[in-house]
């Protein structure tokens, strides 16, 4: 795989973080990162206990608004919560189930994944400003399960009124496919763990 960002833009993506997946420095790959023309950063280290998340947040966090980047925490709702972060991704439950709480005011930028029409459709009426939908194109976060496709894309981007950037197998190359069927834009995991200068 190239990795060389010389002559590529990520305009129109969002980088998903997977720190095992990353070769170097974790923070030295975010700091990178945030120096690019990406669109946001979500730190999805799901793994992590509350505080190590929370240590970590404060990090990227830093790094991000350093470089006028957007930083979406992941899951953490009381941890986002308390860091002033108003950008958070749930899981499509967990948005539901805060949604009901009237849990959410504290945050402007919401995302969740959703992998049926069905699922957007809940997930606006729960709150959501910005959706995920995928897993588009076979990959291998997804090893053995094939991609759901552009016509599913289409179909979700064309139900609801949020914006909706793709997920899986998404690289600069296919941006513009994606981006035909309705995106916004599209995220990466894998490439944005690899990519470098």
């Amino acid at each position: 795989m190239n990795t060389s960002m010389s002559s590529r833009s990520y305009a129109h993506m969002m980088a998903v973080t997977n720190r095992h997946l990353c070769d170097r420095d974790f923070l030295e790959q975010i700091e990178f990162l945030a120096s690019t023309d990406i669109d946001a950063i979500i730190l999805r280290e799901k793994d992590m206990t509350p505080d190590e998340y929370e240590h970590l947040a404060k990090d990227v966090l830093m790094i991000c608004h350093e470089h006028h980047k957007k930083c979406i925490l992941h899951s953490f709702a009381e941890v986002a919560a308390k860091l002033n972060c108003e950008n958070i991704h749930l899981p499509l439950p967990v948005l539901m189930e805060l949604s009901e709480k009237d849990a959410l005011e504290s945050f402007k930028h919401i995302g969740t994944s959703v992998h049926s029409v069905e699922d957007a459709l809940a997930a606006e009426k729960a709150g959501a400003t910005c959706l995920t939908a995928g897993h588009i194109f076979d990959t291998d976060c997804k090893k053995g399960l094939p991609g759901r496709g552009l016509t599913f894309l289409e179909n979700v981007c064309h139900r609801t009124k949020l914006p909706v950037y793709a997920i899986g197998g998404i690289t600069p190359e296919n941006l513009e496919v994606v981006r035909h069927a309705g995106a916004v834009g599209g995220c990466m995991m894998s490439l944005s763990m690899k990519i470098r200068e």
